[in-house]
Order: structure tokens, then C-alpha cells, then sequence
């Protein structure tokens, strides 16, 4: 929304005489991107794909993470989202932007949460409750990119009725985003029940034989019902910010 409205504006001020076509072009090149030596934010994400930069935490340190966020928000970014953040890095952040950091997810939200306008229902199911850091991750993504999101935890296969007690929300979402570990097996179950898509998230959730993840990565691919597609171990990220897409179709 901050690069349409730049956008916007730029074009009103041409139109209005207070700008040249030359001016306008070298305000739009300088526009696209900051070069801050170990990162260049993008601002024009949104302008080009409906959401704007999200920043990965992980392997970045407090300083790096602090310096693009701050670029970001300087350039009217209402809400910047951080994924795989240390409580390092929180810290040093919430000094100096408003942040709200979820220790469980490791994200961080600086700025506003958006009002939902999302066409319906993004749902977040887990296997278990050990699955729920990963689905907070999905959760909390779908939310920060403006969808309404239904949290059903726990209701692995392990106990069927659990999740079949949720019939209401599994029928009535546009995007269900099964979360699990172990065998993997929710996705394939929610998925012969739900007439919208499901995005399935292996998690690395299990014993020794489930390989990190691989096991339940391996079963969702090979799930015998329709309708399931499949992000990467424990991309909990990746499937809220696909989840988002569907739902705002």
C-alpha cells in the first residue's frame, strides 16, 4: 500500500505541473531499493507482488535486522514483518521501532496489524501441540498480510475425534494449512474432508525414524487426497504467505 500510494502520488504531482517527467523518473529510480552494504531493502515488493518485503531473521545478527527494519519503516512500511528472530535481536529492535515479538513463532511485527481483508477463513490445524511454534509461525503470517485466521490445535490422528469436532471451521474455510509431524498424516485426513485447498507443513516432529521431518515431508507429497500441496520442513512462514494469496483471489 506505501509504494501505491508513493505511486500515487508522484503521478498527482505531474499531472498537478509541480513535478516534471524528468524529476518523476529519477524519483521512481531512486525509489526501488536502499543499498545499506549488507542489504538492500526492496520497496517496491509490494507495488510488484501485493505484499511487501519480509525480512529472515536467521542468520542475520541484531544490528543487520535492526538496520533494515528501521530502512523499511522510514519509507512508510506500516508493518514490517520478521521471521526466525532471536530474542537478541527483539531486544535491540523494540529500542528503537514498536515492535511485538512472539517468542514461541520468533516473530516480530513492527508497526500496525492490519485489518483483515481477506476474502474468508484462513484455518491453522496441528497434529499435536509440540506442531504449534511452526503453526504460530503460519498464523501469525496470514494475520500480519490482512487474513482472519482460526487456530484448531492438537487434533492429530492419534485421536480422530478430536479434529472432527471442528467439522464447523475444517467446512466453512478458504485455506486450511495442516501442520504436522511424525507420519504426516492430518493433511491427507483434512484434505478428503475440506472442499477448499490445504497447504501441508511437515514438521521436524518425531523420533528418530522420522528423520527431522523428512518421514511426514514424504507422506504429505504422497498424500492420496486431492487438493494438498506442500511447503518445506517446518515453513511455517511459506504456507501463511500462500494461504494469504489463495485467500485474497
Amino acid at each position: 500500500m506505501m509504494e501505491q500510494n508513493m505511486a500515487r502520488t508522484i503521478l498527482e504531482q505531474v499531472a498537478a505541473g509541480s513535478m516534471s517527467v524528468d524529476e518523476a523518473l529519477l524519483k521512481w529510480r531512486q525509489a526501488p531499493f536502499a543499498d545499506l552494504g549488507f542489504a538492500k531493502p526492496d520497496y517496491h515488493r509490494a507495488l510488484r507482488q501485493g505484499t511487501a518485503e519480509v525480512i529472515y531473521g536467521a542468520g542475520k545478527t541484531p544490528e543487520q535486522i535492526c538496520g533494515i527494519a528501521a530502512s523499511m519503516w522510514e519509507q512508510g512500511q506500516r508493518t514490517v514483518l520478521i521471521t526466525r528472530m532471536s530474542r537478541e535481536a527483539a531486544e535491540q529492535v523494540g529500542c528503537k521501532l514498536p515492535l511485538r515479538y512472539e517468542a514461541l513463532s520468533r516473530i516480530g511485527i513492527v508497526g500496525e496489524m492490519p485489518e483483515p481483508d481477506g476474502k474468508g477463513t484462513v484455518v491453522v490445524a496441528t497434529g499435536g501441540t509440540s506442531d504449534i511454534p511452526v503453526a504460530e509461525e503460519a498464523a501469525l503470517t496470514a494475520q500480519v498480510l490482512g487474513n482472519t485466521v482460526t487456530r484448531v490445535f492438537d487434533v492429530g490422528v492419534a485421536g480422530l475425534h478430536r479434529l472432527l469436532s471442528h467439522m464447523d471451521e475444517i467446512m466453512s474455510a478458504r485455506v486450511i494449512i495442516a501442520i504436522a509431524g511424525m507420519e504426516g498424516a492430518l493433511a491427507s485426513v483434512i484434505g478428503g474432508l475440506a472442499d477448499c485447498p490445504v497447504i501441508a507443513v511437515p514438521t521436524s516432529v518425531g523420533y528418530g525414524a522420522a528423520f527431522g521431518g523428512v518421514s511426514a515431508l514424504l507422506s504429505m507429497l504422497n498424500s492420496c487426497a486431492s487438493g494438498v500441496s506442500v511447503v518445506n520442513i517446518d515453513n511455517g512462514f511459506g504456507a501463511g504467505y500462500l494461504a494469504s494469496m489463495i485467500n485474497h483471489l
